[in-house]
């Protein structure tokens, strides 16, 4: 936890693995965690079910990570900053597009970009149609 007045710091300055390739670096973290859960003899449903409540426990420390930055808890105060949430999110992020690829290993990147594609089509459609003038408007 950063205090209000501390600047976030990155771990390093220079390009890392994820820089290269991304979905390399996620499905590597991805094999990593099932490695682990075999281990520990637990069979893919409990993995998937565990690798999903990661996710919802991630968003739980964004919130809290708002919460943080906004100052609206009496007893914590500015306990956290914007940099803060900003790191949240992106574990958000990374725990979603992890429990995508132990589901779909042979296709998370691509199931991924369909979603994107098919998400996005309907939201953009409808801030385009809204943004055109009606019939018989002038623009």
């Amino acid at each position: 936890m950063t205090s209000r007045t501390e600047p976030a710091t990155p771990p390093s300055a220079g390009p890392g693995p994820v820089e290269k390739d991304t979905w390399e670096t996620i499905g590597r973290l991805a094999r990593r965690f099932d490695a682990h859960d075999d281990a520990r003899g637990l069979d893919q449903a409990e993995q998937w079910t565990l690798q999903v409540l990661k996710i919802s426990e991630e968003t739980g420390e964004t919130s809290q990570a708002v919460i943080g930055a906004r100052g609206t808890n009496p007893r914590k105060g500015d306990s956290h900053t914007w940099q803060d949430v900003h790191a949240e999110v992106a574990d958000v992020i990374i725990t979603g597009m992890v429990a995508l690829a132990r589901m779909r290993p042979d296709d998370a990147e691509q199931y991924l970009g369909r979603q994107l594609a098919a998400k996005a089509a309907k939201f953009l459609l409808a801030v385009s149609a809204a943004d055109r003038p009606s019939p018989g408007e002038t623009a």
